[in-house]
């Protein structure tokens, strides 16, 4: 990876930039189901820019951040290091990790808090090829009825659910498209 690369594709105007991208995650996380679309970065491949986006804007040198499979690469290291201070560890011990739902498994290497801190969990990013507003059925906080995403493995989110309050909280990313899934919503297979 050239110099040039590494120090470029970070947010052109960071405070802006940062402030867009944190309320779009913010507002996926309070609102299950619904899909934003967040940009500012231009992240080294195989990254998204909304993986990247979301990387820049919740990440600092006190967040450790595991990269799954692919995402695993020197380009990828180096972007995260010079824009965020990020250090990379394994699963176990990140905070934040992000690759294909085939590459994160299985979902027990990941922190799920405790008792005294259930904030004290994983947030992991996954990167899809498609994400759209159907498929599972989603209820709970957040959502007024019934809002649908397109989930990868529908019982492992029901699974992690079961754990409320602890468990994982989960992004999903598509190019510039951004939702999530709190560990408080509750999954269940339609059709």
């Amino acid at each position: 990876m050239s110099a040039q690369t590494q120090f470029s594709g970070g947010f052109q105007n960071a405070p802006i930039d940062a402030a867009h991208a944190f309320r779009a995650a913010m507002t996926v996380m309070a609102r299950p189901g619904e899909i934003r679309t967040v940009s500012g970065s231009e992240p080294p491949a195989p990254l998204s820019t909304a993986a990247g986006t979301l990387l820049l804007t919740l990440c600092d040198p006190e967040t450790k951040v595991h990269l799954a499979g692919a995402t695993d690469t020197d380009a990828v290291r180096q972007w995260l290091a010079f824009h965020t201070g990020a250090p990379v560890s394994d699963a176990t011990e990140a905070g934040f990790a992000v690759g294909t739902w085939q590459e994160l498994g299985p979902l027990s290497q990941y922190r799920i808090g405790t008792a005294e801190y259930p904030d004290r969990s994983a947030t992991l990013i996954v990167e899809c090829t498609d994400l759209r507003q159907a498929g599972a059925a989603l209820s709970g906080p957040g959502i007024r009825d019934t809002a649908h995403l397109s989930l990868p493995d529908i019982s492992a989110f029901q699974g992690n659910a079961v754990l409320y309050p602890l468990g994982c909280d989960f992004f999903f990313t598509c190019g510039d498209k951004v939702a999530a899934l709190p560990r408080s919503t509750q999954i269940r297979a339609e059709g």
